[in-house]
């Protein structure tokens, strides 16, 4: 089919449609960057082309050249034989106005936490300028330590992550956004060998139950699996955090970590502890916040 249609399309138009038809045969599943088929094939052809992302209508009508119908097909033919995510065939994930190199060391930027630097913990963090040290635990792709720099202008950043592949696609991020002199990476487990103290704690840990790792569609068994699972409820990592972040922040300081669906879970182990789920795009049930204080019993 994939033969024919190189000889047989002509137009972005056709390949869009093929595209569309290829994938809702498939039955992908749409979970990083894009929610529908249209999305996906608009934005994978618009890429691979090297048009804008956001103008899909001015070239619908234009004839391409048989090789760029090749790479076009040969991207859409592996997103939909092989389920891979488009962020891994095109390099690139988005995160509002931020985007990151990825490949498959690490997982594709999904985390609601970037949505709440800055305005979205306001009342706990009155001034950018009052963070003078961060830490990002799990850091992947480098992707939220980034944008704490960039929310947090006076903040030096520690970005950790217990994978070495991680932490190359992290420097190339960090590279490509200037930050080198403001984030330093450090390969170990959580806070293992850590001995600075943070303003501001963030963490997108695994946290998916073995469960639910059974479950998951083809396209997240490309992911890391060392960035998806954390025992059989999910919550070993947070478990973790939460025993030990107290002591790595300062007065005041903050504890922002996102959990999955994993609320209820979480409350019934700690019903001690005063969590604030903060609200983002997915809902209030996803990211909460502790201060230094609450962690200690103090509050």
């Amino acid at each position: 089919m994939f033969n024919q249609a190189a000889q047989e399309l002509t137009t972005v138009r056709d390949l869009l449609r093929f595209a569309v038809s290829r994938f809702n045969d498939a039955g992908l599943f749409f979970g990083h960057g894009s929610d529908n088929a249209h999305d996906e094939a608009a934005y994978l052809i618009l890429h691979t082309l090297n048009l804008p992302l956001d103008m899909l209508e001015p070239y619908l009508d234009a004839k391409l050249l048989q090789s760029e119908k090749e790479e076009v097909l040969s991207i859409i033919e592996r997103r939909a034989v092989e389920h891979i995510p488009a962020a891994y065939l095109t390099h690139q994930a988005w995160q509002g106005e931020f985007d990151f190199y990825v490949d498959e060391r690490v997982i594709v930027p999904r985390s609601f936490i970037y949505e709440l630097l800055g305005d979205g913990i306001r009342p706990w963090i009155e001034h950018d300028e009052l963070v003078h040290r961060a830490l990002d635990l799990c850091t992947g792709s480098g992707c939220l330590a980034i944008q704490m720099a960039h929310h947090y202008p006076d903040a030096q950043i520690d970005a950790v992550d217990l994978s070495l592949d991680a932490l190359e696609v992290a420097a190339i991020n960090i590279e490509d956004y200037g930050f080198e002199d403001r984030i330093s990476l450090v390969h170990t487990d959580l806070f293992e060998g850590l001995d600075e103290t943070y303003d501001l704690i963030v963490s997108n840990p695994p946290y998916v139950d073995a469960e639910s790792v059974e479950a998951l569609p083809d396209e997240y068994l490309h992911e890391p699996e060392l960035a998806l699972g954390s025992g059989e409820d999910g919550l070993d990592a947070t478990r973790q955090i939460i025993l030990q972040a107290a002591k790595y922040l300062n007065p005041k300081g903050v504890l922002l970590v996102e959990i999955g669906h994993n609320r209820e879970v979480l409350e019934a182990a700690y019903p001690e502890l005063p969590f604030t789920w903060l609200e983002t795009s997915g809902g209030d049930g996803f990211v909460f916040l502790l201060t230094r204080e609450q962690l200690l019993g103090e509050e």
